[in-house]
């Protein structure tokens, strides 16, 4: 009966996830795509038959500002009640915002993230919120916001499942987007993609099919971002050949050609120290291995650098710091100096630019992940970018950079 009724109001193209769904297959569940892509109606429909399914799971669905979930999420469940007809058997009540399962009292609470008090009104008196769903999630701050209310709700029960509903953000430096990538690598997450061309036509109708197929001719990057749900990028991205994925133990045995640098931090800015093999046939860097700490000692900078370098290979570090390099050389450590001049930045920024790919393990190297994906240009304020790379932001960049001065000079790279 249930499978039917799915048929006949969820498009084919998320069949494969209400299978995963029930199935328990993960527990986060990133639904990305562009306009009438169908997947806040799919994620409705899977909240409400949840909810009717197991008797003891309620479900809590947010916006980011409170003042928009009446027209929006609250509309978007009836939506699916109705086309479940199932309608009769929910009541609405707008103060608090809910929706109540008028046979055993489930409840969907409605509620915007913009006032974290109201997490505290979440607590049903029996059974526990086994579904929550973020819609526009790109419009939340960040994963910290996100993870610090799932994890004042996913308590009391034995399975969850949180979906994440998004039109992706232009900018592939915006945290979603970079949350998109880490979720792929992610045993307990699903990504999902969908865009309109997916759902039936009727279901669209051919006004929206005709604007959607203007756009494509007339401006193919709009169309791209806004119908098929694509991060296009703005233009500004220093590092688009940046790509996220796991690099396994057995690939880091095999390296042969490693390059490490640091960049030293002091007070408010962080001492990093990173590994990368370079691959220059490929034109590739693989970024394995990172130390990312504030306040870091000399002693335990040494300590964990001997314990990654067990064979005492170079590493490069910054010129202007002689006196840090010193103390690392006493401690045993064979540091050289990057040498650096006018036009240095520019001319190593550009040489990795220049790579096929700057390929970096975001579960072992968060902070290089972060900072190679959101370094950008800064604006000018009249759609462009003013000249030059931005000086914040970039501890990882510099060590990086330090780390393969040699493959720089070899290319031409001056430092002089």
């Amino acid at each position: 009966m249930e499978e039917r009724a799915v048929s006949g109001v969820m498009a084919p193209a998320f069949y494969e996830l209400h299978r995963q769904l029930k199935e328990g297959t993960a527990v986060h569940y990133w639904l990305a795509g562009g306009r009438g892509s169908g997947k806040s109606s799919a994620v409705s429909i899977e909240i409400l038959l949840g909810v009717m399914r197991h008797p003891e799971a309620h479900a809590a669905v947010f916006r980011k500002v409170g003042a928009t979930v009446r027209e929006s999420v609250t509309e978007q469940l009836l939506w699916a009640a109705n086309a479940l007809g199932v309608r009769e058997l929910w009541e609405v009540k707008f103060s608090p915002a809910m929706l109540i399962y008028k046979p055993t009292g489930q409840r969907i609470f409605l509620k915007g993230a913009d006032d974290p008090r109201k997490l505290k009104s979440m607590r049903p008196e029996k059974g526990y919120i086994r579904y929550i769903w973020y819609e526009e999630a790109d419009e939340f701050s960040g994963e910290e916001e996100l993870r610090s209310i799932n994890q004042s709700l996913m308590r009391g029960g034995e399975r969850f499942a949180v979906f994440y509903t998004l039109n992706p953000p232009r900018s592939t430096a915006h945290w979603i987007n970079r949350a998109l990538v880490r979720a792929k690598l992610r045993g307990d997450s699903v990504v999902h993609r969908s865009d309109y061309r997916g759902m039936p036509r009727e279901w669209l109708g051919e006004a929206f099919l005709a604007e959607a197929e203007r756009l494509r001719e007339e401006q193919p990057l709009a169309y791209a971002h806004e119908y098929l749900g694509e991060a296009v990028g703005t233009g500004g991205e220093v590092f688009p050949n940046v790509a996220l994925r796991t690099i396994e133990d057995a690939e880091i045995r095999g390296f042969c050609r490693v390059r490490r640098g640091i960049d030293w931090g002091y007070g408010a800015d962080p001492f990093v120290y990173l590994a990368a093999e370079y691959r220059p046939r490929r034109r590739e860097l693989l970024v394995y291995h990172e130390f990312w700490k504030r306040r870091a000692g000399y002693d335990e900078i040494a300590e964990h650098i001997q314990g990654e370098n067990r064979l005492r290979e170079a590493v490069y570090a910054d010129s202007a710091e002689p006196r840090s390099n010193s103390e690392l050389k006493a401690r045993g450590i064979r540091v050289l100096p990057a040498r650096k001049g006018p036009g240095s930045v520019q001319h190593g920024i550009g040489w990795m630019q220049n790579l096929a790919a700057i390929i970096i393990d975001p579960a072992r190297c968060p902070n290089a992940a972060r900072e190679f994906g959101e370094y950008s240009l800064l604006p000018d304020g009249n759609g462009g970018f003013l000249a030059g790379f931005p000086d914040r932001d970039n501890h990882c960049i510099d060590a990086l950079r330090y780390a393969c001065e040699r493959e720089m000079r070899g290319a031409g790279v001056s430092f002089f």
